[in-house]
């Protein structure tokens, strides 16, 4: 295998420009010999090069004449070491050159294929090119020291040098991408890219300088050293003109030039070398929980450790077995649906299935994405399958749509589009898995369930043919079965389909001669035979060295040779269904004393040599085996359904997870290590969790409405028998904060209230009572404290807008009293609630509704006594928690955890509508479905639902302090809530019309001296409100109120009835629509109201109309309904209820049978009544010229 085909982007250059250097094979060869020569005495330098260059740069200025000494003694040490290896050299024959210069050609043909990566995973580069010989020679020095040296450094390439071959290949590409041009002659140049990035451990070397001017002259690698003296003598000149210019500059650390990437110089696994402890983010994911079991699970590293590879959720994970370690692949916005890997381990492509889907390739060695696909599948919904070649040159998918579309990619060079594709027919099959020919690049496999399907690729033409014969019934006369997996025959000529009933299906390849002419036709397979493998449906089918692989249904793991002969198997183990089988990279070690490997089946009765392996089953268990001495090793055992339920310990680092598969496990999460775990009988599957204030019990609702109270630290029922009183799944489950009480709600819009007694010296759980309180979900259920007695109370919230607290001390066997309900909104509907923290002096209930609003509620009389504008993230906050106060100091500072649809977020309290106070981030594309936090408030956990997974991300309050920092202060970070900011049109009318309310409540026609002032009275407030496009309802007007009226009660003890312009446009802006007004709404509520007319639009009949204004909702009287006509209708020149004198019609002449038409759809009252003018989007809120009719 080349370079190139080792390592795709070794070979590139920027901007995809690639420039290949033609030069015979002996000068690079001599140019090897010379680099190595320059390898051997950097060996012998005393001090580290970075050091050494840096306090050479610092003399340097004083010291310009001993340059050319030092050059010479250095020229002069070399040539002596020189002629010694000279005698070596010979003893390697001139067989070993032949093969440099083979190896060399073959790379640097290989060129064409690939590019440089892209400029978003470079890593800085340090440029040396200016340097004195003195520097450049000890920089070299300890560039090849870390070449060499095993301990020192994890870039080390010893297992790169077994062999002479390998040492010349693989040293002079990585040359060839450090760009090293090292010369005989006093000024050699180096352009060495750190070795390790800034944080690493053990890394501790002082970078070198960087001229400005570096990224314009590169070196081309180690072939310019093949350069005509002449040309040689040219860029010396051109080097000390920069050298020049380098020592009037300060000798100081840089940062690496983004012209080489830390993917081109690494050839080693660092990725757990890395210290990511950097946290610049308010919210980090430290860990996963969980994994998606219906994808592989790879073996990546194998060398004295176990390294997987796996997807969880919308990211894949490089989980380190040995060391606990997770590496998390993080930037798909969907849940990625296929992956796969390279056969070195090096290169990872991943893609995901959902709108906007990505194609991304990394390299594993590093963590950095390399490539990234956009707009891998515009017409369709994603990727559903996807394979790469051996060499990882080129990379094939199947879209996840109706019409899938199969395409192959180059993904080395630096393209956006596919080199070809081709759609296929409905009638071959929804296709879910691919794979290339291991020894042929352009061939390639895929099948359905019912249909397999053979490709060819012509690279000349960028053309995919394709072939795919239809099996039947009668094509064997014998029940095929579904296919699974197929895989190229070891022989090369045949391809083999699994299939669902242990059959293997035998395609024949038939490949005219290249010399044919095209009436031959293209390649394609025919159906040869159909061999009944086994008994058990086989699921997996794979191959490796010299063996065909199968796993089943049954878990029995098989082995046949290439005449389908069965050679040995492994069934004793028990498993479920073998959903994946990764084999290691390093072939089995052969036979020895000391090894145990089994005897296969054949009659010889030989050893069976096989590498380990990694096996995954479909109950989402991973296990790794041993082939010497046929060990079995249970790697990690995750649910294998949804998981809704998690819940945090009160006071120690554990949380529990539930899951609809029955498993409760529990984990320590700072040591990332699993404690425990339960499993209930099948049927029972966990929908939610919640551990008591005392941390000592775990309550659990399942799905079928059964309630268990769980010993906390061993998951073994409290109870003689569970709770069975709820006929559907139980949602919510809270302790009070003494443990006496347990409240659960469930699907069916019911609350259960259990009860501890003592009853003959033991403490009993009893049940209460059950109430069915509300008409839709039931939201949230919170216990609280009466600050009087310190006993607990009880509310519940739900979707049908009320807030209800019940009696528990009146409370009785069968009958839970209900103490009193209060209606939280009028049209949006809350979501969640929880006890505001004690940052006032009045106590608050804080509740959420789908309005993207936040509501503060006094806990007593139940009024709304703020509502202001929360996290708009394209999706309403569904539950939220405050996040624990770590020390006394940090009780004067809370802040609050929430989720919405597919998002976890951070929100500073208090809360006032400042967007900067806000952050959040996508958790889980497909759904979040709960949110815990830790005892200590440094972690939030969220459960992912229907991805299987739970996430733990780390907190960081600093990085988000810095952001509201950035953001300004008073209403600084308010104006950039309007069109146009502080110096818009938009807030220049709020301005005019704020003044204008002072002068019409002075009266318009009066002769007296104007009073301005900076205040107007709250009675102006609702027409400057409408005035300016946002039109709230009469209760949201009570609200503005009683927010403004009680906002300094609690201090002074005083009402406020007046209001200055940043509280006012502080007002408007929380309480208006996120979006501005939209047609949806409008139209969403003819939906409701209205009839389908002739022409299929919802519509309302005139008189309906008039009569509904009359007697629903916030109705209007005739006077008021008349009036505001003749308002909208410009009959009104001064607008509604001006001065009397200024009215030219009464709203009693007005004749609406005139003004109205017949029937009003949503259009015509938009446009034609209110005189809005509808945006495009319908999400723009209306300008103040749309907003009210000219007069």
């Amino acid at each position: 295998m080349s370079d190139a085909e080792e390592n795709p982007l070794e070979e590139t250059e920027e901007d995809g420009e690639i420039e290949v250097e033609e030069e015979d094979e002996e000068g690079e060869y001599a140019n090897y010999k010379e680099l190595e020569s320059a390898q051997q005495q950097s060996t012998n330098s005393n001090m580290p090069g970075w050091r050494e260059s840096q306090e050479e740069g610092e003399e340097e200025e004083d010291e310009d004449g001993e340059e050319g000494e030092e050059g010479e003694e250095e020229e002069e040490d070399e040539e002596e070491w020189e002629e010694e290896k000279r005698v070596e050299e010979k003893e390697d024959g001139e067989e070993e050159g032949e093969e440099v210069g083979e190896e060399e050609e073959e790379a640097t043909g290989a060129q064409e294929e690939t590019t440089v990566q892209p400029q978003e995973i470079t890593e800085p580069v340090v440029s040396l090119e200016g340097l004195t010989q003195a520097d450049s020679q000890s920089i070299s020095s300890y560039f090849f020291k870390k070449i060499h040296s095993g301990s020192a450094s994890k870039h080390s390439l010893q297992s790169e040098l077994s062999e002479a071959t390998e040492l010349s290949r693989d040293l002079v590409a990585q040359l060839e991408f450090l760009d090293l041009d090292l010369t005989t002659s006093g000024e050699q140049q180096l352009r060495f890219p750190e070795r390790q990035p800034s944080g690493e451990p053990g890394e501790k070397a002082k970078q070198g300088p960087q001229d400005e001017s570096e990224q314009e002259t590169r070196d081309l690698g180690p072939e310019r050293e093949a350069l005509e003296p002449e040309k040689r003598e040219k860029r010396k000149g051109k080097r000390v003109s920069y050298e020049h210019e380098r020592n009037e500059k300060e000798f100081q650390p840089k940062a690496r030039s983004p012209s080489q990437s830390l993917v081109s110089i690494t050839t080693g696994d660092i990725l757990f070398q890395k210290d990511d402890s950097a946290n610049v983010y308010p919210l980090t994911m430290t860990w996963s929980f969980g994994w998606n079991s219906s994808l592989p699970v790879y073996y990546i590293r194998d060398e004295n450790q176990t390294v997987l590879l796996y997807a969880s959720a919308h990211n894949a994970v490089i989980y380190n077995v040995l060391k606990n370690n997770q590496h998390h692949l993080q930037g798909h916005p969907n849940v990625i649906s296929c992956l796969c890997i390279s056969e070195d381990r090096r290169w990872v492509a991943t893609a995901d299935k959902g709108p906007n889907c990505l194609i991304i390739i990394w390299d594993s060695f590093t963590g950095i994405p390399v490539h990234t696909i956009f707009d891998s599948c515009p017409e369709g919904n994603g990727i559903r399958a996807m394979a790469i070649t051996r060499d990882a040159k080129y990379l094939a998918t199947i879209s996840d749509a109706e019409i899938q579309k199969v395409c192959i990619w180059r993904w080395t060079l630096a393209v956006e589009t596919p080199a070809c594709t081709l759609d296929l027919p409905r009638e071959y099959g929804f296709q879910n898995y691919l794979t290339f020919n291991p020894t042929n690049n352009k061939e390639l496999v895929s099948n359905s369930k019912t249909q397999a399907i053979y490709y060819m690729w012509y690279e000349e033409g960028d053309t995919l043919t394709h072939s795919a014969p239809l099996l039947t019934g009668k094509t064997f006369n014998k029940l095929v079965g579904k296919f699974s997996q197929s895989v190229f025959h070891l022989n090369l000529t045949q391809i083999l389909s699994a299939t669902m009933e242990g059959k293997l299906v035998v395609w024949d390849i038939d490949r005219p001669p290249p010399s044919a002419s095209s009436s031959l036709g293209f390649p394609h397979i025919k159906p040869c035979k159909l061999v009944h493998l086994q008994k058990e449906g086989i699921t997996v089918l794979t191959t490796v060295d010299s063996y065909i692989v199968t796993g089943d249904i049954r878990g029995n793991i098989k082995f046949y040779d290439c005449t389908l002969s069965i050679v040995n198997w492994y069934s004793h183990f028990k498993l479920s269904s073998i959903r994946t089988l990764s084999f290691s990279k390093t072939p089995a070690s052969p036979p020895t004393e000391n090894t145990n490997y089994p005897p296969d089946c054949t009659l010889k009765g030989n050893s069976f040599i096989v590498r380990n392996l990694i096996i995954g089953t479909a109950d989402a268990s991973v296990y790794h085996l041993t082939t010497d001495g046929t060990k079995l090793e249970k790697l990690f055992v995750e649910p294998k359904d949804a998981i809704c339920a998690i819940s945090c310990h009160p006071y120690q680092p554990l949380i529990a997870i539930g899951s609809f598969c029955g498993m409760i496990k529990v984990w320590d999460y700072e040591k990332k290590k699993y404690l425990f775990s339960r499993v209930f009988e099948k049927g029972l599957g966990v929908q939610s969790l919640t551990y008591n204030p005392e941390g000592t019990l775990l309550g659990a609702g399942f799905t079928e409405g059964t309630v268990y109270i769980l010993d906390a630290m061993s998951l073994e029922s409290e109870i003689p028998e569970p709770f069975k009183y709820s006929r559907s799944s139980v949602t919510h489950i809270s302790f009070s904060h003494d443990s006496k009480y347990m409240a659960t709600a469930d699907v069916l819009f019911t609350v259960a209230v259990y009860v501890l007694r003592v009853k003959n010296g033991r403490r009993v759980w009893e049940y209460l009572a059950r109430l069915r309180s509300h008409r839709k979900s039931i939201r949230s259920v919170l216990f609280g404290v009466h600050l009087d007695s310190n006993e607990p109370r009880l509310l519940s919230l739900g979707r049908d807008r009320l807030l209800i607290e019940y009696n528990l001390p009146k409370s009785y066997r069968d009958h839970l009293e209900v103490l009193d309900i209060h209606r939280t909104d009028q049209g949006s509907c809350p979501t969640c609630m929880v006890w505001y923290p004690p940052l006032t002096k009045e106590l608050f209930l804080l509740v959420c509704n789908s309005g993207y609003k936040v509501k503060l509620f006094n806990s007593t009389t139940k009024m709304c006594r703020k509502t202001l504008l929360g996290p708009v993230y394209g999706s309403p906050i569904e539950q939220v928690q405050i996040l624990p106060a770590k020390t006394p100091m940090e009780l004067q500072k809370r802040y609050l955890v929430f989720i919405n649809r597919d998002k976890v977020g951070l929100q500073i309290l208090p809360v006032d509508g400042n967007p900067h106070k806000t952050s959040a981030l996508v958790c889980h594309p497909s759904g979040v479905a709960g949110l815990t936090l830790s005892y200590d408030g440094r972690y939030a956990f969220t459960a992912g639902g229907q991805d299987r997974s739970v996430a733990q991300w780390e907190i960081n309050l600093s990085a988000l302090e810095a952001v509201v920092s950035l953001g300004g202060e008073d209403l600084t970070p308010f104006y950039g809530l309007v069109s146009g900011g502080r110096e818009g049109k938009f807030y220049r009318e709020l301005e005019d019309y704020f003044y204008y309310s002072q002068l019409r409540s002075q009266g318009i026609d009066t002769m007296e001296t104007r009073k301005v002032s900076e205040h107007i009275c709250l009675s102006e407030l609702p027409f400057v409100i409408r005035e300016i496009g946002f039109y709230p309802s009469e209760d949201r007007i009570e609200d503005m109120f009683n927010e403004i009226r009680f906002s300094e009660y609690v201090d002074t003890g005083k009402l406020i009835d007046k209001i200055n312009l940043p509280d006012f446009f502080k007002v408007y802006l929380n309480h208006r629509p996120p979006f501005g007004n939209t047609m949806s709404g409008i139209q969403q509520s003819f939906d409701i109201l209205g009839f389908t007319n002739s022409k299929g639009k919802k519509a309302i009949r005139r008189e309906d109309f008039l009569k509904l204004l009359l007697t629903k909702g916030e109705h209007m009287t005739e006077e008021e309904m008349s009036d505001c006509f003749a308002t909208l209708f410009g009959l009104n020149p001064e607008g509604w209820k001006s001065e009397p004198a200024a009215s030219s019609v009464k709203g009693s002449e007005i004749c609406f049978e005139e003004e109205l038409p017949d029937e009003i759809t949503a259009e015509i009252f938009t446009t034609e009544i209110l005189g809005l003018t509808i945006s495009q989007d319908f999400r723009q809120e209306p300008t103040v010229s749309e907003a009210r009719r000219s007069v």
